[in-house]
C-alpha cells in the first residue's frame, strides 16, 4: 500500500529532487501539480486535444520519464507516469463528455454522454504510454524501495 500522499507539506518550499524522501506515492494522480520541480518540467508537454498533440505529448513525457529512469530519479519518474495518468483520464472525461462536465450541477445527477472519437483515440495513446511507464522494471523496483523506506 501506498504511503498517503500528505498535502500539509509546503510545496511551493520544497525541491523534491533535492529531498526525494519527504515524496509520497499516494494514489493515482495525487500531488501531479504540486511536486516541483517536476511539475514545471512536465507540465508544459501535456496537452490532448488531438491525438496528433496527445501522441507528440505522451511521447515528450515518455522521453522525460526515460531521462529521470537513466538518472535513477525516482520521483521524477512517478511524476511523468501521473502526468501520463492524468493525460489518458482527462481525455477519457472528454471523450465522454464533450464539456469536460460529468455532473450537473451541484452534482446532484450525471449528465448524459457526449462522446468524442478524437478524445478516445487521444485516451488510448496516453493509456498506452501510462502502462508502459508504469510497467517499466526499473521503476517498479526504485517504486518498491521507495515504498519500503516509508513503512519501516
Amino acid at each position: 500500500m501506498a504511503a498517503k500522499f500528505d498535502y500539509s507539506l509546503p510545496f511551493a518550499r520544497i525541491d523534491f529532487r533535492k529531498r526525494p524522501e519527504l515524496y509520497r506515492i499516494g494514489k493515482g494522480e495525487q500531488g501531479v501539480l504540486l511536486v516541483e520541480p517536476y511539475k514545471s518540467e512536465i507540465l508544459p508537454h501535456w496537452r490532448f486535444r488531438t491525438p496528433a498533440i496527445a501522441r507528440e505529448s505522451a511521447q515528450a513525457i515518455l522521453a522525460l520519464f526515460r531521462a529521470y529512469r537513466k538518472r535513477r530519479d525516482f520521483v521524477g519518474m512517478d511524476m511523468a507516469r501521473k502526468f501520463l495518468q492524468m493525460g489518458y483520464t482527462r481525455a477519457r472525461r472528454y471523450a465522454n463528455h464533450r464539456s469536460g462536465r460529468k455532473f450537473a450541477k451541484g452534482r446532484a445527477r450525471l449528465l448524459a454522454r457526449s462522446p468524442d472519437p478524437l478524445k478516445a483515440q487521444a485516451a488510448r495513446i496516453f493509456y498506452v504510454a501510462w502502462r508502459e511507464a508504469a510497467g517499466d522494471e526499473i521503476y517498479q523496483r526504485l517504486r518498491r524501495r521507495h515504498r519500503d523506506l516509508h513503512e519501516q
